[in-house]
């Protein structure tokens, strides 16, 4: 199988857009990947768009956004993985080079969520776990899931609101320097503690935004990406994974099975472990949701990931810094274009470009960690600036 590497990125604005159509939306990623890989757009032979849909006008926006942007005559489809749909996009996209097929292939995340009122949003969220038992019986919400989360990990380990607060802190932080990010200001752990109740014990601080927005990532085979850059990303395993969507059968409910098994074989196919990873892009919808992917992910033990975050280790400077775009809780997370957002991010960290957020990079790797549903899915892909 040939290598496959990232050669072109682009992202729009997250947040509230209702100044664009989704293909519009769209467009604005497209033609910035397309941009920074320096071809012309009918050299792309496949394009994989990610999204859940439901939130706006289109029912088949693939076909939307491909015409939209000028790419006729395209292999085309789109995926759905929940909110891990950006990275089954880029899986797709990547078979298609590693198989043989195409030479140059597109993944591009898309979400428009804000086109529905918020109590729809809510629902279609809420939807996303066992329908029948959960949602229709108990009136579960995307955010009570991760509360059960939240207080089983405080009852094992200790972990408490202000940990759980820390996370946000560190969240608004690093959007605070990006351009791109919904919310671009610091917080308090105070105004954190203080915001309302959501499902206990997550407040509206510990969530990740309803948003809009779309990221692309433009991959290509070996020979063509050492034609195209100087700086190619290497894709060098990809690792995924499932679970049951009825969360009465999952053995825990403080961390994720399928993160922990799509994270295994992601370090084995790279021949990796996980102290070798420089920065990461984790799954962070909730607060806790951050904090398990440390230990999911290996990065600490499992019950300690507060003590990681404490301890500062998971900022620039630390043993791993994580989410230094502000992640899916300060940049947003418009569900379909998240796991395409992480890719940029991470591309951008391993080419030395992120500015004011810049991770020192010592090993040349970086790890990205796209959750879909309540751990239903997770795909973990590891990054390189090496082949």
């Amino acid at each position: 199988m040939t290598g496959v590497a990232i050669v072109g990125i682009g992202h729009s604005k997250f947040g509230r857009r209702n100044d664009v159509s989704i293909a519009e939306l769209a467009f604005e990623s497209i033609h910035g990947a397309v941009e920074d890989a320096g071809i012309d757009k009918k050299q792309i032979q496949n394009v994989t768009v990610g999204s859940v849909g439901g939130w706006y006008e289109e029912n088949v926006p693939a076909t939307v956004v491909n015409e939209y942007a000028g790419l006729e005559r395209v292999g085309s489809m789109r995926v759905e993985a929940a909110c891990a749909s950006g990275s089954a996009a880029v899986k797709n996209a990547y078979l298609s080079i590693a198989s043989g097929e195409a030479d140059i292939a597109m993944a591009v995340g898309l979400e428009k969520m804000t086109e529905v009122d918020t109590l729809t949003a809510v629902e279609l969220m809420g939807r996303g776990g066992s329908y029948l038992w959960e949602f229709e019986n108990f009136g579960m919400t995307f955010a009570s899931y991760y509360a059960m989360f939240a207080v089983a990990h405080m009852n094992r380990f200790g972990t408490t609101e202000e940990d759980l607060a820390r996370v946000a802190v560190k969240a608004h932080h690093y959007g605070s320097m990006n351009p791109l990010a919904q919310f671009q200001k610091e917080i308090t752990i105070e105004k954190a503690l203080s915001s309302q109740v959501v499902s206990w014990p997550l407040k509206l601080y510990d969530a990740s935004p309803i948003s809009d927005g779309s990221a692309a990532v433009i991959l290509a085979s070996e020979d063509t990406a050492r034609k195209l850059t100087d700086t190619p990303i290497w894709i060098r395993s990809i690792g995924a994974s499932s679970d049951s969507a009825d969360m009465s059968r999952r053995d825990s409910y403080v961390g994720l099975g399928a993160a922990v098994d799509a994270s295994r074989k992601a370090y084995s196919a790279a021949k990796i472990g996980p102290e070798m990873v420089d920065v990461a892009n984790v799954h962070d919808c909730f607060t806790i949701a951050e904090l398990m992917a440390y230990e999911d992910l290996g990065f600490c033990a499992k019950g300690e990931g507060a003590k990681l975050l404490r301890d500062g280790q998971t900022m620039i400077g630390g043993k791993i810094p994580v989410n230094l775009d502000g992640g899916l809780k300060a940049k947003g997370h418009p569900v379909g274009a998240s796991g395409v957002s992480m890719m940029v991010e991470i591309s951008k960290q391993l080419r030395g470009e992120a500015g004011k957020r810049q991770a020192p990079i010592k090993n040349g790797i970086g790890l990205v960690h796209n959750v879909g549903g309540t751990g239903h899915y997770c795909y973990v892909t590891v990054l390189s600036r090496k082949r």
